[in-house]
């Protein structure tokens, strides 16, 4: 019994902290008094039933998987993007920041339960073996992925570099599961990829937004402009890209930008209140610009396509984008373990919440897939289940839905076709729609020009 009582003291240690912890930086005593009692009175419904499974379920149980597993359960009922970290989990979080790991290369959600693949990673093992967006992960190494969380699934599929993992797929519209066997290389992704489309036009390429995005955009936006004597203009492709570091996404937007807001964020605590606004030096000249977006367009990639979109920077072609629109933090425990919650809302300079609706490209343009490619409907945020509301009454959050499926405004959201690794104008359907608006600009141009002498 005294192990019993010392070990709830633990637990309510415990939650204490992790209240405190949350509610740093701000003024919180008077909503601490005002909740105390409710909060006090819920925990002893926690140490009551913890007391009763220690004392009466079939087997021995560990203290702390439990008190962990609640801790992922009160986390997991927030929205998909807030998670518990156990230690383990959260070193292994911080190999993936460092951008360099053992892997197979593939950007993973919770569906309905369910690992569902988002995208593939470029030139990843996953990629060239032929892993899609929206495929199913029922088995890591044959055993089943039902109930595993994504930092288990994601542990799975790491280790040493050379060594296989299988994965079990199921994908729509294929009668059997498929076993994918992947080689495990480095994952060391370059974020910026960029070469010459015509003449003088430039393609570049952001996969991920890292710590050398802006450095390495810089390099190739100077490649591309000593090539000819005129640039005359800019594919910026952002499909596909799952988002990253927010001051890279700020950076990037500010190169082409010489003032005026870029992104802000809005949370319950006056630090989570944040605005970033571009500068006038190393702005970029005033060319043309189109950025591509689709389904797998997200978070970071989001930030700068709404803003060089509300700004009249850009021209924005594709499909709707995901619509990641929350900003994540980051909150380590005593034990090494970690917090992973959602703090904010991102809104583009016009006020608009990006999450759960998305950028809407000005120019709808879909792939069209090769005899061989199915289309599929894509992944966004608002399929996500408890899923976040968008914060401007536009969303019920994945609480309820507001129309039946057959009546949604948008009724048709496939993606045709995959996002090839770098730019082919005469398969790539957007990135030939994107050239043709960069010619006409370049027409109405000179044509203003010729009036104006």
């Amino acid at each position: 019994m005294k192990k019993i009582l010392r070990n709830i003291r633990n637990i309510s240690l415990i939650t204490v902290t992790l209240l405190v912890v949350l509610n740093m930086g701000a003024s919180m005593s008077d909503r601490i008094v005002a909740t105390a009692g409710g909060t006090y009175e819920n925990l002893k419904i926690f140490a009551d039933t913890l007391t009763l499974v220690q004392k009466n379920y079939v087997e021995e149980v560990d203290t702390k998987e439990l008190i962990y597993g609640a801790i992922r359960g009160m986390l997991s009922s927030l929205d998909p993007h807030s998670s518990f970290m156990s230690p383990e989990d959260f070193k292994e979080m911080q190999v993936e920041t460092r951008g360099s790991f053992g892997g197979v290369g593939i950007e993973i959600t919770m569906r309905d339960k369910t690992l569902t693949v988002v995208s593939p990673i470029e030139d990843t093992p996953a990629f060239k073996a032929g892993i899609k967006s929206k495929d199913l992960i029922v088995k890591i190494d044959g055993e089943p992925t039902k109930d595993m969380t994504i930092m288990e699934a994601v542990k799975m599929m790491r280790g040493k570099v050379g060594e296989k993992v299988i994965l079990t797929i199921f994908r729509e519209g294929e009668a059997e599961l498929i076993d994918f066997p992947i080689i495990r290389a480095i994952i060391k992704i370059k974020s910026v990829k960029h070469k010459q489309i015509e003449d003088n036009y430039g393609y570049v390429r952001i996969s991920q937004f890292q710590e050398r995005t802006t450095h390495d955009l810089k390099a190739a936006l100077k490649e591309l402009k000593t090539r000819g004597d005129n640039f005359k203009g800019l594919i910026l492709d952002l499909r596909n890209n799952p988002g990253g570091l927010l001051d890279q996404a700020v950076k990037v937007t500010d190169l082409f930008l010489d003032e005026g807001l870029i992104v802000y964020t809005d949370g319950r605590l006056e630090s989570q209140k944040m605005q970033f606004s571009a500068k006038k030096n190393g702005t970029e000249p005033d060319y043309p610009i189109v950025i591509l977006v689709n389904a797998g367009s997200a978070s970071a990639s989001e930030i700068v396509a709404g803003a060089l979109q509300d700004t009249g920077r850009a021209l924005i072609l594709g499909t709707k984008s995901f619509g990641k629109g929350s900003v994540q933090t980051i909150l380590p425990l005593e034990d090494g373990s970690g917090v992973r919650i959602t703090t904010a809302r991102y809104y583009t300079p016009k006020g608009r919440s990006i999450q759960a609706e998305g950028i809407e490209p000005d120019l709808v343009v879909k792939n069209v897939p090769s005899a061989s490619e199915k289309p599929h409907k894509a992944i966004r945020e608002k399929d996500l289940k408890g899923h976040m509301p968008n914060g401007n009454g536009k969303d019920s959050g994945g609480k309820e839905d507001k129309k039946p499926a057959e009546e949604s405004e948008e009724k048709d959201t496939a993606e045709a076709a995959p996002v090839p690794v770098m730019a082919d104008v005469e398969k790539d359907q957007q990135v030939k729609s994107a050239l043709d608006i960069l010619k006409s600009w370049e027409i109405f141009k000179k044509r203003q020009d010729k009036q104006a002498a």
